[in-house]
């Protein structure tokens, strides 16, 4: 058996005692907290990205446009990060455990963010190499522990989740993504306001990095007052810890590690499609000067509140998906979203073109689909998984997903909006076409709402 104990393994289950338990408040901030700062730096690092990064960090390019490629080039460094982050921590994750693993990767996301708030100006003398080199090595670490943060979390909710409430539990880190976007487009709403172009592009861009610290410094105070979970201490008890976990779960789950990531895949373009294209196509000019496809033409803030009222909708229905879940399971539950995303892309164009009100409807539409399919998804990606892989699993499913549907999305869907002469209808029969790959993936996978999630420790 290619199984090993790992150093100190036993200390975790002994200090605890066989009793001991996370209660429901820690789990709930536990595993909120980091997704939260996951999708806050998204949003943060995305705004910066657009209004301030290409002239402060990449000022000799040849042009405006070669400094907005050279700043998303690095936007795109942590996508590219994601996944060995994911192979890094889900490996101390199933050797060492979840709670320690946690720690490290919300330090490693966090530290990195709160550095990029810190970086000298690329004019700065002495800086013009080290400022760009610095920020592609802090947007790097942020994809390392990105990599192993959403894994993490998922399983310290479900594999702390009483009998038949997993995937209700498991909604806890999944409601980061709306908390996340909600603070980072207030904060940039707040400074758009209060202060002017040059203060914001001088220092003001600087205040939403900094104050991720105050984030990460609650999430690793509830952290450090964790126990381990029960199904890792099951593993340990049984001698189960696998020396090389991305060996074992190639060896032994290949096929669910392919399920799993097309599983997640409709739920990541659907994402990045509702937010970033969405952005861009609303707030692009109806007739820009330059001759470039056309937009709706709305102000940049009065798009961000209709972007922010659609996300509470998202919100709520990422609450609303756990007991829905439990009730009918995830597979069928997931079908049924999922049939109602590819039949939501066809309603791109009549919604795009009715108006406020149709503008508007299509943001509320598509996150409650968001917040239906996206929350389950603690749940489905680990269940798919034996415990003593179950980390190194769920996050290599959950970070490939997120190079096929994330990185890829907002890309493709500006290519397809140029192509159909400024209307969405391409983009939206992209997103019905990448959903019926994952309407394949579920029928082909079978229902894991009754797997064996503690005691299946992979022996």
């Amino acid at each position: 058996m290619s199984t090993t104990a790992a150093p100190g393994a036993d200390a975790p289950a002994s200090a605890a005692g066989p009793a001991a338990e996370n209660s429901r408040g820690r789990v709930v901030v536990a595993s909120l907290v980091g997704t939260s700062i996951e999708f806050y730096d998204f949003y943060v690092y995305a705004t910066a990205a657009v209004l301030v990064f290409p002239a402060l960090f990449f000022p000799n390019a040849q042009d405006p446009t070669t400094q907005l490629l050279s700043s998303f080039a690095v936007f795109g460094v942590a996508f590219v990060a994601r996944p060995l982050g994911s192979i890094v921590f889900g490996h101390f994750g199933d050797r060492v455990g979840r709670k320690a693993t946690l720690v490290a990767s919300l330090l490693t996301m966090g530290v990195a963010t709160v550095l990029i708030g810190l970086i000298p100006p690329a004019a700065t003398p002495g800086w013009a190499v080290a400022a760009p080199a610095a920020l592609v090595l802090c947007r790097f670490a942020q994809g390392l522990g990105l990599g192993g943060e959403w894994s993490g979390a998922a399983l310290l909710a479900t594999e702390n989740a009483p009998e038949g409430k997993r995937a209700i539990w498991g909604t806890f880190p999944q409601l980061g993504a709306p908390i996340g976007f909600i603070l980072a487009n207030t904060a940039f709403i707040g400074l758009a306001a209060a202060l002017t172009p040059e203060q914001f592009s001088s220092w003001g861009w600087r205040v939403p990095f900094l104050a991720s610290a105050a984030l990460v410094i609650v999430g690793l105070w509830v952290r450090l007052k964790l126990i381990e979970t029960p199904a890792f201490r099951k593993v340990q008890e049984a001698d189960a810890v696998v020396t090389v976990p991305l060996a074992r779960v190639f060896r032994t789950s290949w096929k669910q590690l392919i399920s799993g990531t097309f599983i997640m895949l409709a739920t990541y373009v659907l994402f990045y499609l509702m937010t970033t294209f969405t952005l861009t196509y609303g707030t692009k000019p109806v007739a820009p000067e330059d001759g470039s496809p056309g937009g709706l033409g709305y102000e940049r803030v009065e798009f961000l509140w209709m972007l922010i009222l659609g996300v509470v909708f998202f919100g709520i229905f990422t609450v609303v998906s756990g007991p829905l879940a439990e009730r009918f399971g995830r597979r069928k539950h997931l079908i049924a979203v999922t049939l109602a995303i590819i039949v939501f892309g066809g309603l791109f164009v009549p919604l795009f073109s009715a108006g406020t009100v149709g503008v508007q409807s299509l943001l509320i539409l598509g996150f409650v689909l968001m917040g239906l399919t996206f929350g389950p998804m603690a749940a489905v990606l680990p269940e798919l998984f034996a415990a003593n892989v179950r980390y190194t699993g769920s996050a290599v499913a959950y970070n490939v997903s997120s190079i096929l549907g994330a990185a890829v999305a907002p890309f493709v869907a500006v290519w397809l909006w140029a192509q159909a002469d400024g209307s969405p209808v391409l983009v939206g029969v992209y997103l019905s076409v990448m959903s019926v790959l994952t309407l394949v993936a579920l029928i082909i996978e079978k229902e894991t709402k009754h797997v064996d999630y503690t005691e299946n420790t992979g022996v």
